[in-house]
């Protein structure tokens, strides 16, 4: 079924210009410099501490590390990072 559905999302990106982050439910990450993160379209969150923050997302994990991380907006898929960013990771499940 996840196969059909991502050959699916792939043919509406390609040929009717849909952005893949919607179509696919892919996460969307911005960051401003090495400081800020915001992450949308994730699927929950897994592990925050002051040097790491692990999000559970439709293909597996992201995990961020990095220093003096806080949480500065948290909606049910959006999320706000403020802190010293190191490290971006996908982790397939």
């Amino acid at each position: 079924m996840k196969k059909w559905q991502q050959r699916i999302g792939n043919w509406f990106t390609e040929h009717l210009d849909m952005p893949a982050d919607v179509v696919l439910e892919l996460p969307r990450i911005t960051t401003i410099g090495h400081f800020h993160a915001y992450i949308e379209n994730h699927r929950g969150l897994v592990l925050f501490s002051d040097n790491e923050l692990r999000l559970r997302l439709n293909t597996g994990f992201l995990r961020i590390t990095g220093e003096s991380f806080v949480l500065k907006v948290m909606l049910p898929e959006e999320i706000l990072l403020e802190g010293k960013m190191k490290e971006f990771k996908f982790i397939d499940s």
